[in-house]
């Protein structure tokens, strides 16, 4: 009996990570498309998209927050309109966007990394932690993202990154705002990143 349950119970573990990645890559697309404003750096839109990749790595954790914001990325590159402002393809990769796209996967990964370490503490500092973590990411992000601009638009890469910084602000407010959700998230369900181990 007992080497008949144990597929199953694998079989179930799998089938709700699977939904779970398919879930949080579905936010993070709409969260891209509907908020994406006209305005940015070098033709950059400003979305809340990154809320997505943080609260992706924090909720899901290192495994499964990178494998979500990989698959949005795969059914974006395969044409469905779910990137910034609707768009889609692998133009996105190779134009200005390029380098925030290759970070995102990154920033999940490392924002998950953290949270997977702070799980068994309380609410604030698992949430303390996760922010802690995510500038890191944002670090990244910025860094790579930067590059990305720079090399689309041929402009000096340290003055692109000095252009760039003018999403921070902005980025560490959706941290802070995913980190929260992230840590009442875990209290609720102290379990969930266990499903990824």
């Amino acid at each position: 009996m007992s080497n008949t349950a144990a597929p199953s119970t694998k079989r179930s573990v799998s089938t709700t990570d699977l939904a779970l990645i398919a879930t949080f890559a579905a936010l993070i697309a709409v969260l891209a498309v509907s908020t994406a404003l006209p305005f940015g750096v070098n033709g950059v839109p400003v979305t809340l998209q990154l809320f997505g990749v943080f609260l992706a790595g924090a909720v899901l954790g290192a495994k499964r927050g990178f494998l979500t914001v990989v698959l949005y990325l795969v059914v974006g590159a395969a044409g469905l309109p779910i990137f910034a402002g609707g768009t889609s393809g692998l133009a996105p990769f190779s134009g200005p966007t390029g380098g925030y796209l290759i970070a995102f996967p990154l920033a999940a990964l490392v924002v998950g990394f953290v949270v997977e370490r702070a799980r068994r503490r309380n609410t604030a500092v698992t949430a303390g932690v996760i922010i802690a973590g995510g500038i890191v990411a944002e670090a990244l992000v910025w860094l790579v993202g930067a590059t990305g601009i720079s090399l689309s638009a041929d402009t000096p890469l340290f003055t692109t990154i000095k252009s760039a910084f003018a999403y921070v602000p902005a980025d560490l407010v959706k941290l802070v705002a995913a980190a929260v959700v992230a840590a009442a998230v875990h209290r609720a369900f102290p379990t969930l990143l266990g499903r990824s181990r």
